[in-house]
């Protein structure tokens, strides 16, 4: 019986290990920045560590939302996935990223429902292949319904993330 626990164990690590094999939170040295930079899956850790932390934190604790706004989400973002692909590097990602999370936050999203990639200058993801996603410019947030994409933002909002969070969402298909 204690055998049998131990084999059937081991195998779910093993599939887990195969499932998410790719690592979270790499630091590369890229080649055009000639700096080290966060590449391929991330996680919370990864936007509060030494590379991206110090912008994220502060976009974060400096930033208010609009109340109005994130009330409207609190109804409307269970219902939705993300992908965020930023740069550890990139201007626009410092200062919009930790922003995204305090919305999410005072929303009560779940991170987990956020797919988070870094890519270095060259837009490339290390181990991820994001060439489906067709990304242009950084950060990118795109938004699933159902598995379908239902629209963007790409590198700051037209009005602010909140509120062309509820636009996107209220869009008529």
């Amino acid at each position: 019986m204690i055998k049998q626990f131990m084999i059937t164990l081991g195998l779910i690590f093993t599939i887990s290990a195969f499932s998410y094999g790719q690592h979270q939170n790499q630091v590369i040295k890229d080649s055009r920045l000639h700096r080290d930079v966060l590449v391929g899956l991330c996680n919370d850790q990864g936007l509060q560590g030494t590379l991206f932390g110090p912008s994220f934190n502060d976009q974060y604790t400096h930033y208010t939302p609009d109340a109005s706004k994130v009330a409207v989400l609190k109804h409307q973002l269970n219902r939705v996935r993300f992908t965020l692909v930023f740069g550890s590097w990139c201007g626009d990602s410092k200062t919009q990223v930790g922003r995204f999370y305090k919305i999410l936050d005072q929303a009560g999203y779940n991170h987990s429902n956020v797919r988070l990639i870094a890519v270095d200058r060259s837009l490339r993801a290390g181990e991820v292949n994001i060439a489906a996603l067709k990304i242009k410019r950084i950060p990118t947030f795109i938004l699933y319904k159902n598995g379908t994409e239902i629209g963007r933002i790409v590198e700051s909002p037209m009005v602010s993330l909140e509120a062309d969070l509820v636009n996107l969402l209220n869009k008529k298909k």
